[in-house]
């Protein structure tokens, strides 16, 4: 499978969580990977802090080929961006707001979900031509009532919360009317995986799809 664009956009719509991987080596990292596939969701993010990312990163996409989409985290410059593009980085990912990053990701045709906080962040980072835009750290400011207050006068942004998200608050975030939800240890379970029960890594990513669907399905109520 090619990814495009909008078909990278649109599996992530769908699937509705976004599982980010940032692990303390590179051989957690592809084994956090492999158990979050394992689940369905065909959707990783390698973050740039795990050591090696770039290598990882590679082995997924040439693990995978075109079944899982891959993206790269914590992106800081438009040198990074680049680099992560060329390793086969089908999205990209970035813990604050720097317009050049999301130049360079439109420059490719790859999705770019730039972090922002304040409503003034989030419709800059929207203006400069965002797909989605994180909401980081959404949990300390309201959580699911956070992205309530922003979607009312930003009804047009589409957003992914990140930072609070839990098994508990999925479904709130989805009904608040998040797009996704994006998920880091409270899904990549760092205990489970040092003690090689990645089962548990899988059966968590099934669970917060499950909280997708149950979150849309009440967003008419």
């Amino acid at each position: 499978m090619t990814w495009t664009k909008q078909r990278a956009l649109e599996k992530i719509r769908s699937v509705g969580v976004v599982p980010i991987v940032r692990t303390p080596s590179p051989e957690d990292a592809a084994r956090a990977a492999e158990a979050v596939i394992r689940s369905g969701i065909g959707i990783a993010e390698i973050t740039m802090t795990v050591p090696n990312a770039i290598r990882v990163l590679e082995n997924v996409v040439s693990r995978y080929a075109g079944e899982v989409l891959a993206g790269a985290g914590t992106i800081l410059d438009p040198e990074s961006c680049r680099t992560a593009i060329l390793a086969g980085a089908e999205f990209i990912v970035t813990p604050s707001l720097d317009v050049r990053v999301i130049e360079m990701a439109r420059r490719y045709s790859k999705p770019c979900f730039p972090g922002a906080l304040t409503p003034t962040e989030v419709l800059t980072a929207w203006q400069a031509g965002a797909d989605i835009v994180k909401i980081f750290p959404c949990g300390p400011v309201g959580g699911p009532n956070y992205i309530k207050a922003l979607k009312g006068p930003l009804p047009h942004v589409e957003m992914i919360p990140t930072g609070g998200v839990s098994l508990q608050t999925t479904a709130e975030f989805i009904k608040a009317g998040a797009a996704a939800v994006a998920v880091g240890g409270e899904l990549v379970n760092l205990t489970a995986l040092r003690e090689g029960r990645l089962e548990l890594i899988t059966e968590t990513a099934k669970k917060f799809m499950e909280a997708v669907r149950q979150g849309r399905a009440n967003q008419s109520d």
